[in-house]
């Protein structure tokens, strides 16, 4: 809050002579009905309003004048200065004190009224700040409140820039020569600069650093600064500890952020590590088995028992390569700042190839698909998007015994993908765990590692999109992938 600036000075001694001439004119109307001592009286009353309203100088003048008038004007012999009576000079001379006593400490209890009014508003304007504060997320906005918070409480103009990690100013280019100066020296010395601390005294402003040496996060520039307004010093202190302690706070929260992050980064890789090397063990010991008996046992086994055993190294070397790709996969997207490499893809080419792998496997020919022509294309990963469909299928084929409808909708901004099956169906309280890695519900009799729904769910989340679980009406489950449709392009990118 800034100081309602005082009149000008040919106003303030305006005031002084009305109140004088106001006070003289009521005492010669009422000169015949009262007693000098009232008239005196009345002087009084002008130079404590002028107290209250001018400054100490106009308050001892007016003083003054109020006992000139007072004796030139009603003091026998009037019309002169002269005072022919003991008792008349004594009471000009109390007078006068009491009106000099009067205005000074009027003038001190206006000035201590300013102060105090000044202190509460910028009181108000710490806690608001403190307030508006804890609710920013980033360091930009810090500045931009601090700043406009700088130039609300100083004159101005003011000034306030961040250091990166490297201790120097940003933007220092839109700063001044000796602005961008005074800040660099006062967070080298961790100091406030300037008139008034001892420091640099010729400067013109104030530098402030924001923070203390040893973590200083930027500094600010506040204008005017006089030397001896030590309350707007510490007041400018205050808010840049403020904006310091923010700063302080969202490094931090990133800190804390990041450390987090890569816990749980290293502990999922811990836990994968560890289902790997147990979930290994089975079908790596059912290879080694079939083989040691081919190499062993050929001569004794028949055509069927060999074939027998070359079937069951194949179904669980395929089993190994699976779960080696969706452990990859799962790693890989929840590592931070993956960047998938994406482009623009054609879902029926996908689908086509998807379907050619799978049935490989589908002797019975299960799978029913439905693609219609003219879909969009989608930006994507196809080798991720590739193994999505690839796992569903795959459950599919694994936990049903009937048909398995594959489709594919254009909606609006979407492009739906949808797997169903005839299956058991999964119970409503399982459908979110069942996309937990490691989980796999129900299902006995059936072995594997309950990374694929996960898997495909982390897929979706990387392109933007959704992987839900719905039940069928008349049995079984539908797993639905919603992706984003994007602007087309005006010339497709061959995939």
């Amino acid at each position: 809050m800034k100081l309602q600036a005082v009149p000008s000075s040919f106003r303030r001694w305006g005031a002084v002579v009305c109140l004088l001439a106001v006070a003289t004119a009521v005492s010669w109307v009422l000169e015949p009905h009262v007693s000098l001592t009232s008239q005196a009286m009345i002087y009084v009353l002008a130079v404590a309003i002028a107290s209250y309203k001018l400054t100490w100088v106009e308050s001892a003048v007016c003083a003054v004048g109020a006992v000139t008038a007072l004796n030139f004007f009603f003091v026998p012999p009037r019309w002169t200065f002269e005072v022919e009576n003991r008792e008349h000079f004594i009471a000009l001379a109390s007078m006068l004190v009491v009106a000099l006593v009067i205005s000074r400490l009027a003038s001190g209890l206006r000035r201590e009224t300013e102060v105090a009014r000044l202190n509460e508003h910028r009181a108000r304007q710490l806690q608001t700040l403190a307030a508006e504060l804890s609710a920013l997320t980033s360091p930009q906005e810090v500045l931009m409140l601090g700043r406009a918070v700088l130039e609300t409480a100083f004159t101005g103009p003011c000034a306030l820039a961040l250091a990166n990690p490297a201790g120097e100013l940003e933007q220092a280019e839109v700063l001044e020569l000796a602005v961008r100066d005074g800040m660099r020296c006062c967070m080298k010395e961790g100091a406030v600069l300037g008139p008034g601390t001892g420091r640099w005294p010729g400067l013109e402003a104030w530098y402030l650093p924001l923070g203390e040496k040893g973590q200083i996060f930027g500094a600010a520039c506040v204008r005017p600064a006089p030397a001896n307004d030590e309350g707007g010093r510490e007041h400018a202190r205050a808010l840049c500890a403020l904006v310091a302690q923010t700063l302080w706070r969202l490094r931090l929260a990133s800190s804390m952020q990041a450390a987090q992050s890569e816990a749980e980064r290293q502990q999922l890789q811990s836990t994968f590590l560890a289902a790997i090397s147990h979930d290994l063990r089975t079908p790596l010991a059912a290879i080694v088995a079939a083989a040691t008996s081919l190499q062993t046992q050929r001569e004794r086994l028949d055509a069927a028992g060999q074939a027998r055993l070359l079937q069951s190294i194949v179904n669980e070397a395929n089993y190994l390569s699976t779960m080696s790709d969706n452990t990859l996969q799962l790693v890989r997207l929840a590592s931070p700042g993956q960047v998938l490499q994406r482009s623009w893809e054609s879902m029926e080419e996908i689908v086509g190839a998807v379907l050619g792998r799978v049935r490989q496997h589908d002797p019975s020919h299960r799978i029913c698909s439905r693609v219609p022509e003219g879909l969009p294309l989608v930006r994507a990963d196809a080798v991720l998007l590739a193994q999505l469909l690839t796992n569903l299928l795959d459950n599919a084929l694994k936990y049903s015994e009937g048909e398995v409808a594959l489709s594919v909708n254009a909606v609006p901004g979407k492009l739906e993908l949808c797997v169903k099956d005839r299956g058991p169906g999964i119970p409503e309280a399982e459908r979110e765990a069942i996309f937990q890695p490691y989980v796999r519900g129900d299902r006995a009799g059936r072995h594997g590692t309950g990374l694929g729904l996960a898997v495909c769910r982390a897929i979706a989340h990387a392109h933007g999109g959704r992987l839900l679980l719905r039940s069928r009406e008349d049995g079984g489950s539908c797993f639905c992938l919603q992706l984003p449709v994007e602007p087309q392009p005006t010339t497709p990118e061959l995939p």
